[in-house]
C-alpha cells in the first residue's frame, strides 16, 4: 500500500516557449525539425535575396518579351508559349 509514485512536478509554461517546450518523441521532432531549430537570420537573408533576384529575373524577362512584340499563347494541349503578335491584315 505504500508504492506511491512521486509525482513529477508540472512544467509551468511560458508565453514565447512555442512547441519547443512541449514532450515529443524524437521520430517528431526529427520529421518536423523546422518546428525546433532556431531561425538563423544569415539563412533567412540569403533565402530572401535568391527567392527575390528570381522573381526580379521572371519579370524582367517576361517585361522583355512582351516589350518586343511577344504574348503569352495557350496550345490546344494546355502549355503555354509566348508567340509573336501577327497582324490580322498580313
Amino acid at each position: 500500500m505504500g508504492d506511491k509514485q512521486p509525482e513529477k512536478p508540472e512544467h509551468k509554461y511560458q508565453p514565447g516557449e512555442g512547441i519547443r517546450s512541449m514532450r515529443t518523441t524524437g521520430v517528431f521532432r526529427v520529421v518536423n525539425y523546422e518546428l525546433y531549430a532556431k531561425p538563423n537570420i544569415v539563412i533567412m537573408t540569403l533565402g530572401l535575396i535568391g527567392f527575390g533576384s528570381v522573381l526580379a529575373y521572371i519579370g524582367y524577362m517576361r517585361s522583355k518579351y512582351e516589350s518586343q512584340g511577344y504574348y503569352a499563347a495557350l496550345q490546344e494541349d494546355g502549355t503555354e508559349v509566348f508567340a509573336k503578335r501577327r497582324s490580322k491584315w498580313e
